[in-house]
C-alpha cells in the first residue's frame, strides 16, 4: 500500500503549474499517493510552523524558522531574476518614512527585504489579491505585489520601487532573489523522502516540458487567475528551467537572504542551506 503525503502549494499559477502534473496522472510514484491543497502563501507559512502538512510550499524567508523541522527540497523553487515584488503607490503621492504599507504576510521573503529597506514603515498584513484595492481606497498608502499581480495593475498606480533593486543592492549583486521553495518534513523515513524530492522534481520537469499543453488544461478547467498570453509570461518568470532543481547560483542566494535576515535579528540562528538540503546520496550508498 502506498504512503500518502500531503502537499500544500498557494494557487497562484507558478505553483499550480509545477503540481499538475502530479495531480493529471502524468507522474507517479510506486510507494507514494499524493493529496494537495491549495492555500495562500502567508496560511502555507503560518501552517508551515505548525508542522500540518507533509510537503509544503513556503517563503525563502520563513524557511530558517522551520528548518528544526522540515528540510529544504530543491525542486519547485521560484526566483525573481531582473524582477519581483513591486511596492506600489498611487501617482503623484509621495511617501514619508512612516508611510502606512499592506504586506502578503510577515513571514515572506518580500516582508524580509522589505523591512529591512524601510525600518519605519507602518506594516499590515492582507491576502496578496486584496492589496492593490487597499491602496485604491487609501486604506494604505503603498503596497507590495506579488504573483500575478506584478504584471497588470490599476492605471492610477505606479511603482515605487522594484523589490528586485533593493535585493540586489542589500545582497551585493549578482543573485537571483530568493521567494518561494518547498519543504518537506523531517520525521518522514529518508527513503520516502527521497522518493517524494525525486517525484516532486520530476512533476516540475514534465510541466516544464509540456507547458503549452498543460496550460491549455489549466485555463479550460478555470484554475488560473490570468488569461493565456499573461499565463504564459508569468511562467516564464516563476516556473521555468531554473525552478526544476537548485543550482549553486540559487544555493548562495538563498544562503545570502538567511545571512540579511539573521543580521536583522528576524533569525536567531545562522543556517547554510546546504546542511538542509535531502541526502539523495544515501540512495546510492544503500543500494550499493
Amino acid at each position: 500500500m502506498k504512503k500518502n503525503i500531503s502537499v500544500a502549494h498557494s494557487p497562484d499559477a507558478d505553483d499550480i503549474f509545477m503540481y499538475m502534473a502530479i495531480k493529471f496522472g502524468w507522474v507517479t510514484s510506486k510507494t507514494l499517493s499524493f493529496k494537495n491543497i491549495a492555500l495562500d502563501i502567508e496560511t502555507l507559512n503560518v501552517e508551515a510552523i505548525k508542522g500540518t502538512y507533509d510537503a509544503t510550499a513556503i517563503s525563502f524567508g520563513l524557511y530558517p524558522k522551520i528548518a528544526d523541522d522540515y528540510a529544504m527540497l530543491r525542486c519547485a523553487v521560484s526566483f525573481g531574476d531582473g524582477y519581483g515584488p513591486k511596492l506600489i503607490k498611487k501617482k503623484g503621492v509621495s511617501l514619508k518614512k512612516n508611510f502606512k504599507v499592506a504586506l502578503s504576510g510577515e513571514n515572506t521573503s518580500n516582508a524580509l527585504i522589505f523591512r529591512i529597506a524601510y525600518p519605519q514603515a507602518k506594516i499590515i498584513y492582507k491576502n496578496f489579491l486584496d492589496i492593490e484595492n487597499a491602496v485604491l481606497n487609501g486604506e494604505v498608502d503603498a503596497g507590495v505585489l506579488i504573483h500575478e499581480s506584478i504584471l497588470e495593475f490599476d492605471s492610477s498606480l505606479c511603482v515605487e520601487r522594484e523589490l528586485w533593486d533593493i535585493w540586489n543592492e542589500l545582497s551585493g549583486g549578482n543573485l537571483p532573489f530568493p521567494l518561494g521553495c518547498m519543504a518537506l518534513r523531517r520525521s518522514m523515513p529518508l527513503v520516502d523522502a527521497i522518493e517524494c524530492e525525486k517525484t516532486l522534481t520530476k512533476a516540475v520537469k514534465v510541466a516544464h516540458d509540456n507547458a503549452k499543453t498543460l496550460s491549455s488544461m489549466l485555463m479550460q478547467r478555470n484554475m488560473i487567475r490570468v488569461d493565456e498570453i499573461k499565463l504564459e509570461k508569468y511562467l516564464g518568470l516563476y516556473a521555468n528551467a531554473e525552478s526544476i532543481s537548485m543550482n549553486e547560483l540559487q544555493l548562495k542566494a538563498a544562503n545570502k537572504l538567511f545571512e540579511l535576515g539573521f543580521r536583522a535579528n528576524f533569525f536567531h540562528k545562522l543556517i547554510d542551506i546546504n546542511d538542509y538540503l535531502i541526502p539523495t546520496d544515501y540512495e546510492n550508498i544503500r543500494n550499493s
